[in-house]
């Protein structure tokens, strides 16, 4: 395979900024394969910006082969296309709605709605739109909230200030993109955001339909990225001039961490297979030329795969031993039980209808996990209430 072609002037025309004043963890400093997590970045396992305090703690032995899903409440109601869900530090979710560009914050104990502004740009054709949401690791001192969302020209990652003293609807400041010139399309444009244990963000984008793209690694899409906060390529990355941490993607929905610090990323396959992945950097997942696990030389094949219609795995998270995914077209919560980087039993289904499309997952703190229909998209038949936070508790 080629080499990537990547250069920092390659960079600029795709329009990275550098901007003044990085947050914390912006120099790069953490080697990804050799370092521990460095001091006050965020706990792995969220899929949205780092489990809360009270995570669970690794544990050496496997995950039990049967687990048990408990629906404990219903947190919140009435939401309109939502999409991502990013916890805060203290109590409190950001929500943000792909169709009308909106971000609105929950509480979580009295599920009270508040909108905390909008994203001005976003434009909302099939896939696209205001997509995920990431709350920096520094944000007791910064007060940064990062969004996906697709405009005219690309998909792009802005960086806001975020104020919950003030009046509702302006809490946002002004959006500053720290990453644009990702390829847009009506289809698979990717979305999810996540920091990871080091401190770095990481970016998952879809092919867009053009599958060509997922093997072009001169191209932002169909890739998982990772860049420092301020969008710049971070250090320990396969090419230090590129962001692209793997390639040979269709349409990244969802990650988490595991308390060792391996990735987990869930893809959306074609007409076969969707899968779950254990992200390595540099690695190939296959895509156009392997689906599932093809076995074929020079592609890495996932750790789990399903069949479309019983999956569609989106959003992701880590708690108690297990992967856990929110399934939209197979309208089901899977969990994947693990014992290091293998699977400790078969995959196993829970809510298998019950409350419709579901598109994200998040860890709540210890056996606790947040869960986010989606059935009020173009693709749902929304009932009374939808759509819904839901609490969960899981082992």
């Amino acid at each position: 395979m080629r080499g990537i072609p990547f250069t920092r002037a390659a960079l600029a025309t795709a329009g990275v900024l550098l901007l003044a004043g990085c947050s914390s963890g912006s120099d790069g400093s953490w080697d990804p394969i050799r370092d521990a997590t460095p001091s006050g970045a965020a706990s792995s396992g969220s899929g949205a910006s780092g489990a809360p305090r009270g995570t669970a703690s690794a544990s050496a032995s496997a995950a039990p082969a049967k687990g048990s899903v408990d629906v404990v409440r219903t947190v919140a109601e009435g939401l309109k296309a939502p999409w991502a869900l990013a916890p805060l530090p203290e109590d409190g979710l950001l929500v943000s709605s792909r169709d009308n560009g909106q971000i609105l914050q929950v509480d979580t104990g009295s599920g009270k709605k508040t909108l905390a502004g909008a994203v001005p740009g976003v434009v909302h054709e099939g896939e696209g739109g205001l997509l995920g949401l990431a709350v920096s690791p520094g944000f007791a001192t910064d007060h940064l909230v990062y969004a996906y969302f697709t405009t005219a020209s690309d998909n792009r990652v802005a960086r806001m200030l975020y104020d919950a003293k003030k009046p509702a609807g302006q809490r946002l400041g002004a959006p500053s993109t720290v990453l644009r010139g990702i390829p847009k399309g009506v289809t698979h444009n990717g979305g999810r955001i996540a920091f990871g244990p080091d401190g770095m963000l990481y970016i998952g984008t879809g092919e867009t339909g053009d599958r060509g793209l997922a093997q072009d690694r001169g191209s932002l899409a169909g890739k998982i990225l990772r860049v420092n906060p301020d969008g710049t390529p971070a250090r320990g990355n396969p090419d230090p001039d590129s962001p692209v941490w793997s390639w040979g993607h269709r349409n990244v929905q969802g990650f988490a961490w595991d308390p060792e610090k391996h990735m987990w990323a869930s893809e959306f396959g074609q007409d076969t297979w969707d899968e779950l992945n254990l992200i390595e950097p540099g690695k190939n997942y296959g895509w156009p030329d392997a689906e599932g696990k093809a076995g074929k030389s020079g592609f890495t094949d996932p750790l789990e795969q399903w069949r479309t219609a019983d999956a569609s795995p989106s959003g992701v998270a880590w708690a108690e031993g297990s992967v856990w995914l929110a399934s939209l077209r197979g309208e089901r919560l899977w969990r994947v039980p693990l014992k290091g980087t293998e699977a400790a039993a078969k995959p196993q289904a829970f809510l298998k209808g019950e409350y419709g499309r579901l598109r994200a997952v998040v860890a709540a703190g210890g056996d606790k996990l947040w869960l986010l229909t989606n059935e009020t998209d173009s693709r749902g038949t929304p009932s009374k209430g939808d759509d819904k936070i839901l609490e969960l508790r899981v082992k």
